[in-house]
Formats: C-alpha cells, sequence, structure tokens
C-alpha cells in the first residue's frame, strides 16, 4: 500500500510539471569565495532561455550562459548559443532534472534552488525576440535573423536582457539587463547590469514601442544617447 501511495504521488508531481510552469523568471543569491553577495537570475520564455550572475550590490557582471531548451516529464534539455566563460561549450547539450512549484524551480541534479520573480506577467513583451531591421533616415533596413550573427532579448513579465553573439564563432560580444515595465506604449528599462561597461548600472531608459503586425517596434535613446529605431521580431 505504501509503494502505491508513493509512485501516485511521484506521478501527480510528473504530471504536475510542464513548460508553462517554467516560463518567468527565476532568482537565487549566492556568496563568492571572495564574500560578495551574487544574484543568479534566469529567465525562461517559450524555447529560450538565459542565466546570468552579477553582484548583487554593484551590478559587476560575472557571466552568462543561454540558449534553447525542451521539457520532457521532469528532465529540462538545454542546448548552449553563448557562454561568456567558455566558448567550447557553444552547440553542446546537457540535461538535469528538475522539481517546479508555483514558487520554486530546483535544479536536482546541480542541487541548487531558485525562487519565482514572475511567471511571465504582466509585462506585454514576453517572450525571445531577434533584432530584425532598423529605421535610419527614414529609411527602414531589415536584418536577416535566421543567420548566425545575433541580437537577442528575453524578456519574462519583468526582466529583460539583451545579448549580442555569433552561435558560428562562439563569439559573445556583450550584454547587458535588468527589470521592466510596459505603460501606455512606453517601455523602461531600468539596467541591473552591463557587460561592457559597468557604469551604466542604475540608469533607466524609456522608450517608445508599439506591437505592429507581431513585430516590436522601438525607439528612443540608447545608454550612449544615440537615437534608435529599432525592430524586433519574436524568435520561432
Amino acid at each position: 500500500m505504501k509503494k502505491t501511495v508513493v509512485v501516485l504521488i511521484c506521478t501527480l508531481i510528473s504530471i504536475g510539471i510542464n513548460a508553462q510552469n517554467v516560463i518567468g523568471a527565476w532568482e537565487n543569491y549566492v556568496t563568492s569565495e571572495n564574500g560578495e553577495k551574487l544574484r543568479k537570475v534566469i529567465i525562461y520564455a517559450d524555447g529560450y532561455q538565459v542565466l546570468t550572475t552579477y553582484n548583487a550590490n554593484t551590478g559587476k557582471f560575472i557571466r552568462s550562459v543561454g540558449g534553447t531548451w525542451s521539457l520532457d516529464g521532469d528532465v529540462i534539455t538545454q542546448k548552449v548559443e553563448f557562454h561568456t566563460e567558455n566558448s567550447e561549450l557553444v552547440g553542446t547539450e546537457g540535461s538535469f532534472k528538475v522539481i517546479i512549484t508555483d514558487d520554486i524551480f530546483e535544479m536536482v541534479d546541480k542541487n541548487m534552488k531558485f525562487i519565482r520573480i514572475d511567471n511571465g506577467e504582466p509585462g506585454k513583451l514576453q517572450g525571445a525576440w531577434l533584432m530584425s531591421g532598423r529605421t535610419i533616415e527614414g529609411k527602414t533596413q531589415l536584418r536577416e535573423t535566421s543567420g548566425p550573427r545575433k541580437t537577442m532579448k528575453i524578456l519574462s513579465g519583468t526582466r529583460f536582457q539583451w545579448i549580442a553573439y555569433n552561435t558560428e564563432t562562439k563569439q559573445f560580444m556583450g550584454t547587458g539587463g535588468g527589470t521592466y515595465t510596459t505603460i501606455n506604449g512606453e517601455y523602461t528599462e531600468n539596467i541591473e547590469f552591463f557587460s561592457r561597461d559597468d557604469s551604466k548600472v542604475g540608469l533607466s531608459l524609456k522608450f517608445n514601442y508599439s506591437l505592429i503586425d507581431g513585430k516590436w517596434h522601438h525607439t528612443g535613446l540608447s545608454s550612449k544617447g544615440d537615437p534608435i529605431n529599432e525592430i524586433w521580431s519574436v524568435r520561432e
């Protein structure tokens, strides 16, 4: 009888884990060997994910890794598209067992537990996007998104991160992220880490945004103060 109950409980746990449970943002805090408080944030969008570590107090960027993911039962398989510390891992796959509840995401094999930040809400831009064009001096220049050179943004309901990389050369060009809001056509990014320039940490950048035929049109000033008029497409 006890064996039957255990099997039933395990079955119910397995059934309860599905891809939608994973969608959103998760966090974990650890202390480095130097006594620094580090924050780890994972963003899972449909089919794509990123895990980034940065100093919780200063915003100093530490590392980032991400790519594609799929869930089979209670096992997640991830394929690396970029890795800031070891480019040789680009293209490799790894699988690990997970336990997921409404509030907890646990990587069993890695002995790591994350707390949910959000479940993909309320931000209106949740998902994975690829830079697909720019408008310069009134002329729109489209960019092919199927090539190896990518600029991707992954957004949960409250978190964002952009990453520039090349899956063919395994080169990583840069990343930045933090929190965001979408209110009355205004998209605001609050930068918590920036791999290229720590001085950008703490900045809040406001942009106008609109969704036209499923594409995200994004206009305003960059972190350098340069005007931008970008087009982003949902990554398939």
